[in-house]
């Protein structure tokens, strides 16, 4: 199995030291999902995009969708953010993960990987990425 679960890639955690990723909506970085066919090998030592292994379809274009920003805020002590849910629409694909990147930085550093458990296909209609609430417990990019 290429994907090993979900996580937030290390480089990523390193660069948020950096000020390399701006969160926000407004002048902030852009964020996009690219899919992943079950061949593809992402560890937590993922650093940036790669085509490798990228899926291929209809409705899919190379590098995913960009990805629309939920501002940061805080909750108690947990600081998080997430992202809108995005759709493929009118697509024949199937994918078994995917790989969250900063298309705005010299190159393109890997954020999160997806592992959707299994594949996961769209024929001739939508393939939807769920994002999780955006709360302490749930956000997709949480800090406690």
């Amino acid at each position: 199995m290429a994907f090993t679960g979900n996580f937030m890639c290390t480089s990523f955690k390193k660069e948020l030291m950096e000020a390399k990723h701006n969160f926000l909506n407004s002048g902030g970085s852009t964020f996009l999902a690219a899919l992943y066919t079950n061949s593809a090998s992402f560890t937590a030592a993922t650093t940036a995009y790669t085509a490798t292994n990228e899926v291929s379809g209809t409705g899919y274009t190379a590098k995913g969708n960009t990805l629309t920003r939920v501002d940061p805020s805080t909750s108690g002590t947990t600081a998080l953010t997430d992202f809108a849910d995005t759709t493929w629409t009118s697509s024949t694909i199937t994918a078994r993960g995917s790989l969250i990147f900063n298309d705005s930085a010299s190159g393109d550093p890997s954020v999160i990987v997806l592992d959707f458990g299994s594949d996961k296909a769209s024929s001739s209609g939508d393939f939807t990425i769920v994002f999780p609430a955006a709360d302490a417990s749930n956000a997709i990019i949480r800090i406690a």
